[in-house]
């Protein structure tokens, strides 16, 4: 067995511990509210940052959070800030982050002017590719899927350049499949697409 092959195995055992957790009614400590406000110097105010590349914490599913939580502790995520701040973090302090992160409100769609070609060509692509499959109809996500509609369109198109060439990894290979053999302009346009996704989606 290879060490990314254990890595997923180790991550799905956590997180399958994690799901039952939640279903069973598990909720954030007191006082944790105020551990969460570390986090918003970076994902600004109410996770909702401004910065392009900054991605959006509101509106992501507990489950998710928990999940990604997981990973940069267990340094497999590669980001050096976070990797520091989940390091020293228990596991019933990644339920107690990730149980908050759920609870935020979901980001409203961006005000920002579109191209009528992209949307086009972004949503074209997103039913070829399935993605609603995973991220749900209105790509609000759920369980350990993420939620896109409406995140970041700078952290969304990085993001899945970066999961096609394998250089970030999910607790499973099923991103960096999905995305095999998609150009960098054709994921542009698709995260333009989910980026601004209407209020009904498709």
């Amino acid at each position: 067995m290879s060490c990314r092959q254990a890595g997923y195995l180790r991550a799905a055992a956590f997180v399958a511990a994690s799901l039952l957790a939640f279903q069973h009614g598990v909720h954030a400590a007191a006082g944790a509210e105020d551990r969460l406000a570390p986090c918003m110097v970076c994902h600004g105010e109410n996770a909702s940052s401004a910065e392009p590349d900054t991605p959006l914490l509101a509106g992501q599913p507990s489950f998710y959070a928990i999940t990604q939580l997981f990973l940069f502790r267990e340094g497999r995520r590669g980001s050096e800030v976070m990797t520091a701040m989940a390091k020293g973090m228990s596991d019933d302090d990644l339920r107690d982050f990730s149980d908050l992160i759920g609870k935020l409100a979901p980001p409203s769609r961006p005000v920002n002017p579109t191209n009528s070609l992209r949307m086009a060509t972004g949503a074209a692509l997103a039913q070829k590719h399935r993605c609603a499959s995973c991220h749900g109809a209105d790509y609000a996500g759920g369980k350990q899927v993420a939620r896109l509609a409406h995140q970041r369109e700078a952290y969304l198109s990085r993001v899945l350049v970066e999961f096609r060439s394998g250089k970030r990894l999910g607790y499973t290979s099923a991103m960096s499949e999905a995305l095999t053999g998609i150009s960098a302009e054709a994921l542009a346009d698709l995260a333009h697409y989910l980026a601004n996704l209407p209020t009904a989606a498709p």
